[in-house]
């Protein structure tokens, strides 16, 4: 899939290692980068969801429409999907929503 973010900070912590260690820690990091990438090698958002890469999950209520993959816990990496044909993961935020 293709990756789009909603802001330049997301952007930089999903694509610079160290913006994400410095704002984040070293685990964090790590587990940000890996789901990242776990997004961009899948092809479309339902077969993460089906497979249950990184734990990827829609989500309900105010986030209808959303989908989120584990971090370290109690945070969650949240994307919407963008387009049917060729689906785009959309960043949205690295938040503990719980």
């Amino acid at each position: 899939m293709e990756i789009t973010y909603r802001d330049r900070s997301i952007a930089r912590v999903c694509t610079d290692y160290s913006e994400a260690l410095r704002h984040y820690g070293a685990v964090m990091a790590l587990k940000i980068h890996q789901r990242v990438n776990e997004i961009a090698a899948a092809p479309n958002v339902e077969t993460m969801v089906e497979h249950r890469i990184g734990r990827c999950h829609p989500l309900k209520g105010n986030r209808k429409n959303q989908f989120a993959v584990d971090l370290v816990h109690p945070y969650r990496l949240v994307f919407q999907k963008v387009g049917n044909v060729i689906q785009i993961a959309n960043i949205i935020e690295i938040v503990d929503y719980h």
